[in-house]
């Protein structure tokens, strides 16, 4: 092994200890060097020695060899330190035919980390012989070839390297061939094999001869290639054909590789000289190379795809025919292929001037389009009928030969069909014959002739009074047949006046979702039902449009607090007066507190209740809870005091409840004192109560005319309603009901369901409500009966009961 060390000028000359310190440092690299073909095993050099490690110190340091892209090609021993061969190096599988080959390795140890560059330069040996790159070559040489003339080999290949890969050349001993060697300035060699004199191919027909080529190396390496040279006759006589034009036909349906024709042609001359190769005679036209073949040693034609009578019905093809002498000579032919139609072009359908879309209102006969229809064969394969789709309502009228037009038959609808796919078919006169077909997609252009259509004639709305400006309180939908603009639909209030305002003052609708919203709050007291009418029109020319009816109930809330009704005398801060004798008994009716509730249902059932009085003296009188007849609890005594201040609270029965508060003074007077005053208020009362009487009588032929026409009205109405819808609506009118004074209050003798109806014929129309007068009862068992209908008829009535007053006795 060879051991050198390359490292700084400066550094030459310095003891091995020295640099071995320097190594180190990192400063230098060990190189060693291997020959090729090394056994496993092979001894390299002792790198861990020459880097100045110790042997013991290989293994704690993890002393360690990387090398990139040389795999496991060398491995170190670290018992003893020696870098050795650890698989087959192969140099020119390493390094190819550089001139330079070495193996770079990086030894890596820790504590502290060192790094050390070793280089291993590979030795060439001569381990590859030349090769050439073929074993036999084959020469022809023509006999009529003169002397001199020179014929190129290709020289052998060494993979070796310097002396071992340098070539030299020998041929075996010949009369009539010579190797020529050149040597270029690329050191490479051009070899020529050398005619030393005229042929006679009669004399010898080849020439069999071994090329050597031997390299430098030691032991010398050879590698050989055997040169057969043929000698060719020299052809001297053409081919000829029988003819000089051949015509053949053909039928167009032929399938691929029919034979067309088998030509023949002769050459006198022997071997290869009278070897012939048929072909067609270049340059080929397209057509012919895609439809015909010919075979070059049988000179067979055949078809290669498929004929076209309509492209070509005659084909002029130019075949020569070459024999295989060293100089070739032709022969030449035309063969001319006919060839014959059959039925194998369906009919063309053609669609053009196209009047789309066709308006549905179009009259019968108008042109919708322009039908044209062809066919490429000839004779009765190329004439055409022309025929329609059957149950459309159009038709085909002929024009000219193979024209026709696509007319309208009957009347369109386009909300019945919107489009169409007429189906035209052409089928020619051959046997079998072909047919095609087009489709027309013809489609029917809208036109106005649909108005919108909501999906009931009329809507019931229930809304709670009281509601915030611009809510929404429905939303009305219609739907148009028609397509586009004539389908784009718009709403509108149909305007009128409710009362004394305009309609869009209570309501207004979006044009384009139909949402319909309060502008104002509601009030179930002053309007109860909104009756009106919204519009639907489309963006037609002319516009089409159609209403329908929206029934807005405003349901009731207990926004109304009770209000208290003035009786007897009343002083200082609306309280009422009244006397009463201590010698009055348990249950003397002393007053009656009276209060009304604009509300209607349970916000306007009112109840009664004593408040305690203060510094929680037991009171010795009571209200009742639904009548308000403040009455004593038992008798009255000296103890009592003379003066009593009752506060009584009146509330309603809503959510959440609303209240007034009625006071009553009552003074305690003297049994003797009680006539006097008893006869001064009897004579006020009974001149009260006469005009009172007066007066009600009045007013109750007044309530008794103006409900009798208002029941009238109402049942007309219905009667209408009914004979245009036969389902019983909200509008009927109620059942009258007897108002009597029992517990649970005073009713009016009024609709079960009073309703203000704000219909197009006028103002609203108010209910009437009738008041009980303050009078003794005069009806005995009439009373009694009542008394256990009261309540019945409350829950009955309360939950549509509107405008209910209670008068109290």
């Amino acid at each position: 092994m060879l051991l050198s060390w390359q490292s700084s000028p400066g550094s030459q000359g310095l003891l091995l200890w020295l640099l071995l310190a320097t190594w180190e440092a990192g400063s230098g690299q060990l190189h060693y060097t291997v020959p090729e073909e090394a056994k496993h095993g092979t001894f390299v050099g002792r790198i861990a020695q020459d880097l100045g490690l110790e042997l013991a110190e290989l293994v704690p340091r993890l002393f360690r060899v990387a090398s990139k892209d040389r795999g496991d090609l060398l491995e170190v021993n670290l018992q003893n330190g020696i870098l050795f061969v650890n698989s087959r190096i192969d140099r020119e599988a390493l390094c190819g035919r550089s001139e330079e080959c070495s193996i770079h390795l990086e030894v890596i140890v820790d504590r502290p980390l060192q790094v050390f560059h070793v280089e291993v330069e590979v030795r060439d040996i001569n381990d590859n012989p030349p090769v050439f790159p073929e074993t036999n070559k084959s020469i022809m040489v023509a006999e009529s070839r003169p002397p001199e003339t020179r014929f190129p080999l290709d020289g052998a290949s060494d993979a070796d390297i310097g002396v071992n890969s340098a070539l030299t050349y020998r041929l075996d001993p010949s009369d009539y061939f010579a190797l020529d060697t050149q040597n270029n300035r690329g050191q490479t060699s051009s070899l020529s094999l050398v005619l030393k004199k005229s042929l006679d191919r009669e004399e010898i027909k080849e020439h069999i001869l071994l090329l050597t080529a031997s390299d430098g190396g030691k032991p010398e390496l050879s590698g050989t290639v055997q040169l057969l040279i043929t000698i060719l006759d020299v052809n001297d006589n053409a081919p000829e054909f029988d003819r000089f034009i051949y015509k053949v036909r053909v039928l167009e349906n032929a399938r691929n590789g029919t034979m067309v024709i088998n030509l023949n042609a002769t050459d006198p001359d022997e071997g290869t000289n009278g070897d012939i190769i048929y072909s067609f005679r270049r340059p080929v036209s397209p057509a012919v190379g895609r439809a015909f073949s010919i075979d070059p040693k049988s000179g067979e034609v055949r078809m290669k795809s498929q004929l076209d009578f309509e492209e070509n019905q005659l084909y002029e093809i130019p075949v020569e025919a070459v024999d295989k002498g060293n100089v070739p000579m032709t022969g030449h032919c035309t063969l001319l292929v006919e060839v014959l139609d059959v039925n194998d072009n369906a009919p063309e359908v053609t669609i053009t001037s196209l009047s789309l879309p066709v308006r549905e209102d179009a009259q019968p006969s108008t042109v919708i389009a322009l039908v044209s229809v062809s066919d490429r064969d000839s004779g009765v394969n190329g004439q055409v009928t022309c025929s329609l789709t059957p149950h459309v309502p159009f038709k085909l009228v002929s024009t000219f030969k193979n024209y026709y037009s696509l007319v309208l038959d009957s009347a369109l609808d386009r909300e019945t069909t919107a489009d169409y796919k007429v189906v035209v078919t052409a089928q020619d006169g051959g046997s079998p014959s072909l047919w095609a077909t087009a489709i027309v997609s013809v489609e029917v252009a809208d036109v106005n002739d649909n108005a919108p259509a909501f999906a009931q004639p009329e809507y019931t709305v229930f809304v709670k009074e009281n509601n915030p400006p611009g809510a929404h309180i429905f939303t009305v939908s219609a739907t148009d047949a028609d397509a586009q603009e004539n389908a784009l639909v718009s709403y509108s209030l149909v305007e009128r006046r409710v009362g004394e305002r305009l309609l869009s003052s209570f309501v207004s609708v979006h044009a384009e979702s139909g949402k319909v919203f309060a502008l104002q709050p509601l009030d179930h007291e002053e309007l109860e039902l909104l009756q009106f009418q919204v519009s639907a029109r489309d963006a037609g020319v002319p516009a089409l449009g159609s209403n329908v009816t929206l029934q807005v109930f405003v349901l009731d809330e207990n926004d109304n607090a009770p209000v208290l009704l003035p009786h007897g005398a009343v002083g200082a801060g609306g309280a009422v007066s009244e006397l009463v004798p201590r010698s009055v008994g348990s249950g003397h009716v002393v007053t009656k507190v009276r209060a009304v509730d604009a509300d209607s249902g349970y916000n306007a059932w009112l109840s009664y209740e004593l408040q305690p009085a203060a510094g929680g003296t037991r009171s010795p009188f009571r209200v009742g809870l639904y009548t308000g007849e403040i009455s004593t609890t038992r008798a009255l005594d000296e103890a009592d005091m003379q003066r009593q201040r009752l506060l009584v609270l009146v509330k309603d029965h809503g959510e959440p409840a609303l209240t007034a508060t009625a006071t009553v003074l009552v003074s305690l007077v003297e049994s003797g004192q009680a006539p006097k005053i008893s006869s001064l208020a009897s004579k006020s009362t009974a001149t009260s109560e006469a005009s009172l009487v007066t007066v009600n009588v009045y007013l109750i032929i007044a309530i008794c005319a103006v409900s009798s026409l208002l029941v009238l009205t109402l049942l007309l109405y219905t009667a209408l309603r009914c004979s245009a819808a036969p389902t019983e609506g909200v509008c009927g009118p109620g059942k009258p009901v007897l108002v009597c004074s029992s517990e649970v209050g005073t009713w009016s003798y009024s609709q079960q369901r009073r309703q203000r109806v704000c219909s197009g014929e006028g103002p609203p129309k108010t209910d009437l409500m009738a008041f009980s007068p303050s009078l003794p009862p005069l009806l005995g068992s009439a009373e009694e009966t009542c008394q256990k209908e009261r309540h019945v008829e409350h829950l009955k009535e309360s939950a549509g009961i509107s405008g209910a007053i209670h008068d109290i006795w």
